[in-house]
């Protein structure tokens, strides 16, 4: 195999090829970007940038002279506009076209949007780039009111943070609790009150109508009649997966690109990897799915280059998620989806406890907040595939650990 182009400079892409020249590959690599600049970590943009902790600099995956010490050829601020699957090449945006051997796909995916009139107003902002997350540092010192649309990981990490600088913030979600999708109704509870107590307000079960403002968003009416004044307006609706290049060149699509547990595509020439990844995960009570997580992208990457360079294993492990509000980490792991039993373990008006997801018993994923010890074993007991009983859970007295060794 001579030549290898992925396409995509996120996590997936870049710790692909990474994990290619780690793995022994000695032939042309080419990582092909639609972004300007240096490839960068995203989960820092709604904490850590926000806030003034990190910078450009700081936010980089490697070094720019990492990519010619590994003998990466990186191409940015270029789409990958078509693949030619019969003659094995890519074209580019920029009129040339790449020749490769094995094509990987580490499209990602791109914010879902917000269809409600008023959307284009000056102060209507997502969060997914690096050029999202200037645009919103620049706006946020100034402004008086925020209205964060979705109550999700990246519209609450977002909250604290304006909450922190002194905006008035209101968070409107159409479902009935915050992180519905995601977590436990107790962990939901439980930050909602935090949340609330650090001065945000919620409006559940109603949907954004419209925005109002002339040039610039100053005021968002809402689908029960309600108004409320807003400067600035974050979008936190999800995400769609980015698989139009794959599906014009004839490959299996669905809710991303279809691939089997070794991560190929319906093309053996072609493989799948990171948010964009539709594949088989035996956590998931509900068939094939995505996994939008630096975990996943990482874990998948590589595999892939192991599997390239001649060492197959199937995809097995375990999910796992984290986010920062405020002064609070929430570590998930496993996949809570049609659990029927949850079990707290520490008390969480101290700010330090966890949830335990059963379902028959059976122990489905856990959620964390500031309890790492709790995360770390509790991954190690989903990975083995360990018994957990709901009573040995809820029992501070004996550390999850102890039961990390099979009897």
């Amino acid at each position: 195999m001579d030549k290898i182009v992925i396409v995509g400079t996120g996590q997936a892409g870049v710790q692909a090829a990474i994990s290619l020249r780690d793995e022994g590959y000695d032939g042309a690599l080419t990582l092909v970007g639609e972004e300007p600049g240096w490839p960068y970590q995203r989960p820092p943009l709604s904490k850590a940038f926000l806030l003034g902790k990190t910078d450009e600099e700081g936010l980089l995956l490697r070094a720019p002279s990492f990519y010619s010490e590994y003998r990466i050829e990186f191409i940015e601020s270029v789409r990958a506009e078509a693949i030619e699957r019969p003659e094995r090449w890519v074209r580019l945006s920029n009129g040339r076209t790449v020749d490769y051997d094995h094509l990987v796909l580490a499209t990602g995916a791109r914010q879902r949007p917000l269809p409600a009139t008023g959307a284009e107003l000056e102060g209507v902002l997502d969060l997914r780039t690096l050029q999202d997350a200037q645009a919103l540092k620049a706006r946020i010192a100034d402004a008086k009111g925020a209205v964060v649309v979705g109550g999700g990981f990246i519209g609450l990490e977002f909250a604290a943070v304006a909450r922190s600088q002194g905006v008035a913030v209101t968070v409107v979600e159409i479902a009935e609790r915050v992180m519905a999708r995601a977590v436990s109704p107790q962990m939901s509870a439980f930050f909602r009150r935090k949340h609330e107590e650090w001065g945000s307000d919620f409006r559940f079960g109603v949907g954004l109508r419209e925005i109002r403002g002339s040039g610039a968003v100053s005021e968002v009416a809402l689908g029960d009649g309600s108004f409320i004044d807003a400067d600035l307006v974050l979008v936190g609706i999800g995400v769609m997966a980015n698989i139009e290049l794959a599906e014009a060149a004839g490959l299996e699509v669905g809710n991303g690109i279809v691939v089997d547990d070794l991560l190929r595509t319906s093309d053996h020439a072609i493989s799948a990897i990171g948010d964009v990844a539709l594949h088989p995960n035996r956590f998931s009570a509900t068939g094939p799915l995505r996994l939008e997580s630096v975990q996943n992208a990482a874990d998948q990457a590589r595999l892939l280059a192991a599997r390239l360079m001649g060492k197959p294993k199937p995809y097995n492990a375990v999910p796992w998620f984290w986010s920062d509000q405020g002064d609070l980490k929430l570590q998930m792991a496993g996949l809570s989806s049609g659990h029927d039993q949850v079990v707290m373990r520490g008390d969480p008006a101290s700010g330090a406890f966890s949830t335990f997801c059963f379902r028959e018993g059976r122990l489905l994923a856990t959620e964390s907040v500031n309890k790492p010890a709790d995360h770390i074993a509790s991954r190690r007991l989903l990975q083995a595939d360990l018994p957990l009983t709901p009573e040995q859970a809820a029992d501070e007295s004996t550390p999850l650990k102890a039961y990390l060794t099979v009897s």
